[in-house]
């Protein structure tokens, strides 16, 4: 079996860091672990070849080569996912589809032979027997929540490191919260379900010896969803780190909460992490209990970003307008949120009602639902009718992200988070070579070529007088707003 796993391409996005990847010679962010996981499920005996679109060309040969063509995706990827799907059926291949695009949407692909979704540990056993058996069906689905301790390592195998700039890892899938939005308990369920300690620094292991050096994003939706399990899990990365000399660079997603665990953020500390994502939504706590994101009410937000970032973890935040308790005040009220903060990295979305949601279940039954999602909430879309006027919603929305990511008010906000930032992680495992060239780049770019470069060079001398031990880290910061300029403002 020549078995040819594709990753569709993803459009260029707020978290696709396409512009800034450019100035460290990087093709993507980072490789499809579940397409990776999915290839290690399958028969060693199998030859395999992998295909990111998103850092390679799908070429004829490839599709010549292959018997089976299977094809992961997400929403975001539907446009890239339906011309692979057409180029293989066009060759004549067997076509097997799997992930979250595919969910709700198989009477929307005719052409692709076999689905395989949900979680692949509970589908692909049935489909591997089905197929040697010469009985396949149509779809394979499973509502069963799988331990995924007897999950393998990716197949690292199959990609170059090198095209990347951060390595993905998955401990643990669910998340015991319930906001009205996510789909995450939709996918993964409310019980997080986490693996071994010993599981864990096996894949540690499996990058180390691909040679990667450097950041390791850690995927999971909320890392500590199960705080006693992922304590276990951090102790033994930390005696991994002391071993092996603290070469990666480890990130996540974690409610605000977070901050108020002393221990776990001691023991992240240790184990090297330097950044974490953090789902704020809103500043206003109508909103906030609307939408069931309880475990943000009740607390000084500003003040809990700044714990974390006084704990070496420079916090990334995700924002969302749009819900019906929105007034007029709020795009104010979030821009100066997330001044005050000095979340650099501010994702500020529209809100999106996504299938099977309660949101969606809701906006549905109240005839509010207009149209399919497009898994991009940055698109200036929306795919239902909300309840502030459409006008004065998308208007204070582009307001925000004028706002935030002007050159003024983003080389400032860089500056407030380097304030608090206490720096305990290794630095990023770059060569010289490319952080010369990185640095040349950005000084080029943003120095002198860009309209308000003034505001860069009062950060640069800012760190480099006050704070030169953070120099790497306001440059990357610097290129990150690069990129944030080119897609949410001039296009």
């Amino acid at each position: 079996m020549n078995a040819l796993f594709v990753n569709p391409e993803s459009p260029v996005t707020f978290w696709s860091f396409k512009h800034a990847l450019r100035f460290v010679n990087k093709k993507s962010g980072l490789p499809p672990l579940g397409l990776l996981t999915v290839a290690a499920m399958m028969p060693d005996a199998w030859n395999k070849r992998l295909v990111d679109l998103n850092v390679h060309e799908l070429r004829e040969s490839d599709l010549d080569w292959a018997d089976h063509v299977y094809i992961t995706g997400m929403l975001v990827q539907m446009d890239s996912a339906r011309d692979v799907i057409a180029r293989a059926r066009a060759h004549g291949k067997f076509i097997v589809a799997g992930g979250p695009l595919y969910t709700t949407t198989v009477d929307e692909f005719p052409d692709v032979d076999c689905f395989v979704l949900n979680e692949g540990e509970s589908t692909i056993p049935q489909y591997l027997r089905d197929l040697d058996a010469g009985m396949l069906k149509r779809v394979y689905a499973s509502k069963e929540r799988p331990d995924i301790s007897v999950t393998p390592p990716p197949d690292w195998s199959l990609i170059d490191v090198n095209d990347y700039a951060t390595m993905p890892i998955q401990i643990s899938r669910g998340c015991p919260f319930r906001c009205e939005f996510c789909d995450i308990v939709v996918m993964n369920g409310r019980i997080p379900r986490v693996k071994t300690a010993a599981q864990v620094c096996l894949e540690l292991d499996a990058i180390r010896a691909t040679g990667w050096k450097g950041n390791v994003f850690i995927v999971d939706d909320n890392f500590i969803g199960n705080k006693l399990r992922v304590k276990r899990i951090l102790r033994a990365i930390v005696d991994w780190m002391d071993v092996h000399g603290r070469i990666f660079n480890l990130s996540t997603e974690a409610p605000i909460n977070l901050a108020d665990d002393e221990e776990l953020l001691a023991l992240m500390r240790r184990a090297n992490f330097n950044a974490v994502f953090v789902g704020i939504e809103t500043p206003d706590e109508a909103s906030l209990h609307a939408c069931g994101k309880v475990q943000n009410t009740r607390k000084d937000l500003v003040e809990k970003v700044k714990v974390l970032q006084r704990s070496g973890m420079e916090v990334q935040g995700g924002f969302i307008v749009g819900f019906d308790t929105d007034t007029e005040n709020t795009f104010d009220n979030m821009i100066r949120f997330i001044q005050q903060s000095g979340i650099v990295t501010a994702m500020v979305g529209l809100l999106h009602a996504l299938p099977d949601t309660a949101l969606h279940a809701r906006l549905l039954a109240a005839g509010r639902i207009v149209k399919d999602d497009t898994g991009n909430n940055t698109d200036r879309t929306m795919n239902f009718i909300p309840a502030m006027d459409i006008d004065i919603l998308m208007d204070g929305y582009a307001r925000v992200l004028r706002s935030i990511f002007s050159p003024d008010k983003f080389y400032s906000r860089v500056i407030t988070y380097l304030r608090e930032y206490q720096k305990v992680a290794d630095g990023m495992k770059m060569t010289l070579r490319v952080q010369a060239l990185a640095l040349s780049r950005t000084i080029w770019r943003l120095g002198i070529r860009e309209k308000g470069s003034r505001h860069f060079w009062k950060l640069f001398f800012w760190t480099a007088f006050r704070k030169p031990w953070l120099f790497p880290e306001a440059i990357t910061q610097a290129i990150y707003g690069y990129h944030f300029r080119k897609v949410l403002i001039s296009g």
